[in-house]
């Protein structure tokens, strides 16, 4: 019988795939009369959220790594990566935004609904699975439209399952996206455990792939700050960082570890049922010595290479260094996972969230409550951890240039951080407008949101495309 769910299950998930070809094509109304049944049981329905788990970090298919991944697109975009000139990727690092993020996100949201309205009128599953389940829904759906609505900006709010009303959805200002964005995360806190649960929802598990509690607070820390509410954002992250037994810096090579005690959320690689290493080290490790046009074809900037202090020993542990052996060129290229190889038994999963994270987000929120003294106490935490000496306290803008500075170097090539942190804290222009000539572009403020898909234009005549790009 298990076996028999488990195989309606993948047919069901398969059919909400193939109804989600593009965002605003979507939603036949069989896909809720199939939804009814899978929800019918506590393992369908945990079945269907291990499933956008597992979507997340496919290739092609999600955004959490590899050659679709926010980490390689982002970087492209800002200034720590370089690409080949003849690369497939050479558009997104001259700023011109081929790749399709938006339609990915919209069919991640689409499922997503499904399962909030099917677990919350689902009257067969047990109480305690039905509540974690909302959670991870709730969850999930925030941390989807916080990367939409800063990348986007003014986006869709779309809430329902409902394909009618979500195709003439027009665009709502990015502020009402933020309040949804608190508010699912503000219900998932609630309706999350506190531990890890397995597939199950109901064993605790030593794997941290399925959000909990601290997970939700983790971004909600993160939202927090990105709105300046800095009293939420040092609230929530404190509530994380509190938990001593759970959550603590680790050595720099163990950071990326399965399971590694700074990790708050992670995503499983897997392919097929497969377990294995991440697709980020076998994208950004040069193994054969330089840059390709489609397998590696990034390396790191003379911009991120030169922004690291002499001692920090995260330019030692998380940068590698190749050579062609035909030119004797050297390239650096990002190391922060280093099992790459498909049959190794898996040692890293993707890191989402992470402590060092909640310690920058503190100290930035501290300086801004005007408490400096500790806002240098959480900075000086991940500063000696890389290998370099406390800073002096200063000034308030010399103090917040420095956690600037810190986020630059702690969190590069993950999660598209230093692309958003330019634009949150203005500095964007400034800064592309001196890295595009050297990778052969020209800056424009309006590049630094992505242009909606032509299709959705078309299909959707309420659209309005973003400044700057073309809408026919």
């Amino acid at each position: 019988m298990n076996n028999i769910v488990k195989i309606l299950c993948i047919a069901i998930l398969c059919l909400f795939i193939c109804a989600c070809t593009k965002f605003l094509d979507v939603g036949d109304p069989p896909d809720k009369v199939a939804a009814n049944f899978v929800y019918s049981s506590n393992s369908g329905a945990a079945g269907v959220l291990t499933g956008v788990f597992f979507d997340l970090q496919r290739q092609g298919e999600g955004f959490a790594q590899g050659r679709t991944g926010i980490s390689l697109f982002c970087g492209l975009a800002a200034d720590e990566f370089n690409a080949l000139p003849i690369s497939s990727f050479n558009d997104m690092y001259t700023n011109t935004y081929p790749y399709d993020f938006w339609s990915v996100y919209y069919k991640f949201i689409y499922r997503i609904n499904i399962a909030l309205e099917a677990i919350g009128f689902s009257e067969k599953l047990s109480p305690d699975v039905k509540k974690h389940l909302l959670g991870e829904a709730y969850f999930l759906r925030g941390f989807i439209y916080f990367y939409l609505v800063n990348m986007y900006g003014d986006v869709p709010l779309l809430l329902t399952g409902d394909y009618k009303l979500n195709s003439k959805a027009a665009r709502v200002d990015r502020n009402k996206v933020y309040d949804q964005i608190i508010k699912d995360l503000l219900d998932a806190e609630t309706f999350l455990s506190s531990n890890y649960l397995e597939a199950n929802v109901r064993n605790i598990s030593i794997d941290r792939v399925r959000p909990n509690k601290f997970s939700a607070k983790a971004m909600l820390a993160r939202v927090y700050l990105y709105k300046q509410d800095w009293i939420n954002a040092e609230l929530k992250s404190t509530e994380v960082l509190s938990q001593k037994s759970y959550y603590d810096t680790v050595a720099l090579n163990e950071v990326f570890a399965k399971n590694s005690k700074e990790s708050i959320w992670q995503l499983q690689p897997v392919s097929d049922g497969i377990r294995l290493n991440t697709l980020d080290a076998e994208m950004f490790t040069l193994i054969n010595g330089k840059p390709d046009q489609y397998f590696n074809p990034v390396w790191v900037s003379d911009f991120l290479n030169h922004a690291f202090e002499i001692d920090d020993q995260r330019k030692n542990k998380w940068l590698g260094i190749a050579q062609d052996t035909s030119t004797k060129t050297e390239y650096l290229y990002i190391s922060k996972y280093k099992y790459y190889s498909r049959n190794d038994v898996s040692k890293e999963y993707l890191t989402v969230l992470r402590v060092a994270e909640q310690y920058l987000i503190r100290a930035e929120s501290r300086v801004h409550l005007n408490k400096l003294s500790q806002a240098k106490a959480d900075l000086d935490i991940i500063r000696i951890r890389a290998g370099l000496k406390e800073i002096q306290l200063g000034s308030t803008d010399r103090l917040l240039n420095q956690i600037y500075h810190e986020r630059q170097v702690e969190l590069f090539a993950e999660w598209g951080h230093r692309w958003f942190d330019l634009k949150r804290i203005g500095e964007i222009d400034q800064v592309m407008t001196g890295v595009s000539p050297h990778k052969g572009g020209t800056w424009v403020s309006y590049k630094q949101l992505f242009p909606i898909p032509l299709y959705d234009l078309r299909y959707n005549v309420n659209l309005i495309q973003n400044a700057g790009y073309p809408s026919n």
